[in-house]
């Protein structure tokens, strides 16, 4: 069974009188978390696709990225988005319901956050209201300042990501502390790893780009601090 036929099971409930909201919050243990998870995405990227005023094309082109939809799940992959996008209910109210789902795992909150932000890039513009509402969704996330910052570094190509901010370390930490970071933020990558914290096998591909990320972050302090004797 795909995970949009599990999904669309899931959502039977709706015409029982949940709402979407209710739904993915009672789905806190797998193999029910890796379609709370999907979820998740799809109602928030909805909603923040709303936040520049349109959802373009490209941006209904980035779901089809993260998650694999088959043509026969087209419809339930669908049905999700224009649940999330008509009902009534804010995306704050959505954000917080999400929170209390992973509060036990803020690792898989970082991943939601770069599902978010890759729709949000998917037009190649990064606009001011999409922004705040990435920044206020991380807030209620828990996700400290830094966290953020490493996030839209690596996603927002307005100048080139200071290597520091992306793996969220400080420039005066001595090399062997930041070797242990990347080396950590390189396993939780793995994944098997991610696969094992409950995410669904079409969103682990977003942790290719995680990696190159914090590797090639890793390649240019390693470089500089060689050439400078630190």
């Amino acid at each position: 069974m795909s995970i949009w036929s599990r999904i669309s099971d899931a959502l039977a409930a709706l015409r029982k009188g949940e709402t979407l909201r209710h739904v993915f919050e009672r789905m806190r243990t797998p193999p029910e978390r890796s379609v709370a998870f999907t979820i998740a995405v799809i109602a928030l990227g909805a909603k923040m696709a709303k936040a520049d005023g349109q959802v373009t094309r490209d941006e209904v082109a980035a779901f089809r990225e993260v998650f694999r939809i088959a043509p026969r799940d087209e419809a339930n992959a669908a049905r999700v988005f224009n649940l999330a996008r008509t009902d009534v209910a804010g995306y704050r109210e959505y954000a917080a319901s999400i929170r209390r789902m992973f509060e036990n795992d803020p690792g898989m909150l970082c991943d939601l956050m770069e599902g978010l932000f890759h729709i949000a890039m998917a037009d190649g513009f990064y606009h001011p209201d999409e922004n705040a509402f990435l920044e206020d969704v991380a807030g209620i996330f828990g996700l400290d300042e830094s966290a953020f910052r490493a996030l839209r570094a690596r996603f927002v190509p307005e100048e080139k990501p200071d290597p520091y901010t992306v793996l969220g370390v400080s420039p005066d930490m001595p090399k062997e502390e930041i070797r242990k970071v990347w080396r950590r933020q390189v396993r939780q990558t793995h994944p098997d790893a991610m696969i094992a914290r409950g995410l669904p096998e079409e969103a682990v591909r977003l942790a290719e780009k995680r990696m190159v990320d914090l590797n090639r972050a890793w390649d240019e302090i390693n470089g500089a601090r060689d050439r400078s004797g630190n």
